[in-house]
């Protein structure tokens, strides 16, 4: 599928399969308005209050993070497995893990919940972008079974 990141009108024109949002973004249920129920809406969640919110309102799936240290977003501190443990068993949604993750740590998230992990360094910044989404796919299959 593809999703607009934080763009609501944009996913509307485009007619993208969805949208992701922030906090300081839209609601999910602003955007589900907008976009109606066919299509996917995500959103970012740093707390069980947060996540249970968007889920109430729509939401179809939750970003959730930093859980590692990252450099691609600046605004957003470090969440404890802890946090990202209650996020998950508080909802009925997937729930993605996002921030800093590598093929190095990926393995710490086993057992928190998580169905799945979004990136961008851990691919991006490597010399062999393939290789790198292949060994990170592995890792995180043999995660996600621990």
């Amino acid at each position: 599928p593809f999703i607009v990141n934080d763009n609501v009108d944009i996913a509307k024109a485009m007619d993208a399969d969805g949208v992701h949002v922030g906090q300081d973004d839209m609601a999910a249920l602003d955007a589900r308005a907008k976009l109606g129920p066919d299509k996917l809406i995500g959103v970012s969640a740093h707390t069980v209050e947060e996540a249970l919110l968007a889920e109430k309102q729509g939401a179809d799936y939750l970003g959730v993070g930093a859980v590692f240290p990252t450099s691609s977003k600046s605004d957003v501190g470090e969440m404890s497995y802890e946090t990202l443990k209650a996020i998950c068993k508080a909802v009925s949604i997937p729930v993605v893990a996002i921030g800093g993750i590598s093929g190095e740590n990926v393995g710490k998230l086993a057992g928190s919940g998580i169905c799945g992990v979004a990136v961008i360094s851990a691919i991006y910044a490597a010399k062999d972008v393939k290789a790198a989404a292949a060994d990170l796919k592995a890792t995180v299959k043999e995660m996600l079974r621990a």
